[in-house]
């Protein structure tokens, strides 16, 4: 079979937090505003007009404020590393002869960005998407898995009808990502290769072979820790 494994982007693939930040607090002097960068950055998942309006920022601004946001953001691009294990993860899908998405919900021009500076080769990026909007894009490339940090990457995979992998490296924690959808939840990307060897491949492969798909419940009531990878 040919595996594709969608990935999300932020605090997923990238430690996005400290370049958001240094951006945002930026923003907020320049048009006069209260706003803690830290703050917005550890709340990464949702899309930047999701962000600011949650932080009260009026209506009225927010478009001009992600308009000067996305001017700034290819300076903070180089101060962004990967997450640890995020290229053994990428390679694990290569290596059998898999195909790589990443869904994200930052606006895509500045996600290709982070492609070009970290020499990551993908089969197709999609961005400006979140939570169940992740879905047809999931769908449409046939996607097999889905691996995100946040309950609304869960969700996304669930309403497509794939693996939903989480990784407790963002805002959420593995009991809000279970509680989201998650078949199975790892500590981080370091994790991800040996999940794919001993659990994801003969799940997928079983999956695609029967048509059928166990609720995650079942997923995780099988899976030793509780659906995360055995130690």
């Amino acid at each position: 079979m040919t595996w594709t494994v969608g990935f999300d982007l932020d605090m997923t693939l990238i430690d996005s937090r400290p370049g958001v930040a240094r951006a945002i607090d930026t923003i907020a002097a320049e048009f006069g505003l209260a706003l803690r960068g830290v703050e917005l950055a550890d709340r990464l998942g949702p899309p930047l007009d999701m962000l600011l309006d949650d932080a009260g920022v009026p209506a009225d601004l927010i478009p001009a404020m992600i308009a000067r946001y996305r001017e700034l953001y290819p300076t903070v691009v180089p101060q962004i590393p990967a997450m640890p294990g995020a290229d053994a993860a990428l390679a694990a899908v290569a290596e059998r002869g898999g195909r790589v998405l990443i869904v994200t919900g930052k606006h895509e021009p500045l996600a290709r960005l982070h492609l070009l500076e970290l020499d990551w080769r993908v089969d197709h990026l999609a961005g400006g998407l979140w939570a169940a909007g992740k879905a047809g894009v999931l769908r449409e490339q046939r996607a097999d898995v889905f691996v995100g940090d946040h309950a609304g990457d869960m969700r996304g995979a669930r309403a497509a009808g794939v693996t939903a992998v989480g990784v407790t490296t963002g805002p959420c924690d593995a009991a809000e990502l279970r509680a989201a959808g998650a078949d199975v939840v790892l500590d981080d990307l370091t994790e991800f290769p040996d999940w794919l060897t001993e659990f994801g491949e003969p799940a997928v492969a079983e999956i695609a072979e029967t048509g059928t798909r166990p609720p995650h419940e079942e997923l995780a009531a099988d899976s030793p820790n509780g659906g995360a990878i055995p130690r």
